[in-house]
């Protein structure tokens, strides 16, 4: 389980996002809302990639964002997959190689074929990053995600590059293999949020205020 308390994050020169008190559990929930209002903030909140100003970001009942920046770094590359808006590939190498670069992090990735099989993405595996469409990137970079077998999925615009029906096919198929892990996606669209068993609207959830600091 995940479960916010307290959160908020400043960011110098700029504003100071709170959040309101937040629990996930092995479900699908899509945080809906316009640019800026601290979605993309969150889901770095949870990975351990921006530290809070205060409050608690707990997992499994461990506060996380207390932990060592070693800590949560070993944690997320154990624990969480992370699927980024721009895919974050390495275009001049192949689908197979784009994965097997997680073992430099001793990540298992044994499970590759089991992986792009259930993306319907097998048949690419030799095929080089850049030779694919948009919608085959994306399915790459979900596949680096899961290929840990992760308790927790992360993705921040997953379908940002793609038009709706592709979108649409590539959300369906994230959550069909999310099932029974917890996946939490940032999405502007309200037509893919309704994808998702829970949505949550992050002009209800954050607030900006002014930097004192700044």
């Amino acid at each position: 389980m995940i479960a916010t308390k307290g959160l908020s994050v400043r960011f110098r020169g700029e504003a100071l996002i709170a959040y309101r008190d937040l629990t996930f559990e092995r479900e699908s929930c899509a945080l809906l809302g316009a640019s800026g209002c601290g979605k993309t903030t969150l889901l770095n909140a949870i990975a351990g990639i921006l530290t809070p100003s205060s409050g608690e970001v707990l997992i499994d009942g461990r506060n996380m964002a207390a932990a060592s920046q070693r800590e949560k770094d070993d944690f997320r590359i154990r624990s969480i997959g992370f699927i980024y808006q721009d895919f974050k590939l390495l275009e001049d190498m192949t689908v197979e190689d784009n994965l097997r670069v997680l073992e430099l992090e001793r990540v298992d990735v044994s499970q590759m074929d089991a992986v792009l099989e259930e993306l319907g993405i097998l048949p690419l595996k030799r095929r080089r990053v850049r030779k694919l469409s948009g919608g085959e990137k994306q399915r790459v970079a979900i596949a680096r995600a899961l290929v840990k077998r992760p308790d927790v999925i992360l993705a921040d615009e997953p379908t940002g590059n793609l038009n709706y029906e592709i979108g649409a096919r590539i959300v369906e198929t994230l959550i069909s293999v999310s099932l029974g892990r917890t996946l939490i996606a940032v999405t502007h669209d309200d037509r893919l949020a309704k994808l998702f068993d829970r949505v949550l609207d992050m002009n209800e959830i954050a607030r900006s205020e002014v930097d004192s600091d700044a």
